[in-house]
């Protein structure tokens, strides 16, 4: 049986397991449940009504958190030379291709985010099987891969996440700390949801939000009443 600490007992505690809060309630509820000493991850689980297994239903997307993730994300840059000094300016972690290249091919990850320019796409195509069950694969439909290296960096320091749906149906997405401001964490929370709600496609039918739970790292999740999402 495993063990369950007196403060996740406390915590449990404050949760009604049969009652679905707002998301005004929910944001200021997850800062009081949470125990851990260190600033945690404030994350949304949203369980959808769409086959993922169909590709029109296979939502993935981006969006713009107004204030940010909390966390600095790591950028790596993988560009021809004339592309380098312009991602070096815009703040990137890591820049270059060849020798990072190799090193995914070794098994290294230790990045959030991966930009890649049109022309470098064919090096790392092979890298899809380390990247890809990761999420870090650049793609253009979530802005990672584009001629404007700067640009996509100030996206991502600035705030923007890409969210997609899993093979059961659930997007899974980190929209602040529990240091931010109850204020903030629902208007994050808001912010991801409309993109969810906007990137609905047509072929879905039924309920489209199934479920949504807001929980911070080691916290009981806390559910939010979908219905105030609707039309």
């Amino acid at each position: 049986m495993a063990f369950v600490s007196k403060k996740r007992k406390v915590a449990d505690t404050k949760v009604d397991a049969n009652k679905s809060y707002s998301l005004k309630e929910a944001s200021s509820l997850v800062k009081q449940i949470t125990t851990c000493k260190f600033d945690a991850s404030v994350d949304l689980h949203i369980r959808l009504g769409v086959d993922p297994k169909k590709a029109d239903q296979a939502i993935r997307g981006t969006v713009t958190l107004p204030h940010g993730t909390g966390k600095t994300k790591r950028v790596l840059v993988l560009c021809t030379p004339d592309k380098e000094a312009a991602a070096k300016e815009a703040g990137a972690d890591f820049v270059g291709l060849d020798e990072f290249v190799t090193k995914i091919e070794g098994g290294w990850v230790d990045v959030d985010v991966i930009i890649a320019t049109p022309s470098v796409m064919p090096k790392i195509g092979k890298l899809g099987k380390v990247l890809g069950p990761r999420n870090l694969m650049p793609n253009p439909k979530t802005g990672t891969v584009t001629n404007d290296v700067a640009a996509a960096i100030n996206d991502v320091k600035g705030g923007k996440i890409a969210f997609k749906v899993d093979k059961v149906g659930i997007v899974h997405a980190s929209i602040g700390r529990v240091s931010f401001a109850p204020e903030k964490i629902a208007e994050n929370s808001q912010e991801l949801l409309n993109a969810i709600i906007k990137a609905k496609p047509s072929s879905a039918k039924g309920t489209y939000l199934k479920g949504i739970s807001m929980a911070s790292t080691m916290s009981p999740g806390i559910a939010i009443d979908t219905k105030a999402f609707i039309n």
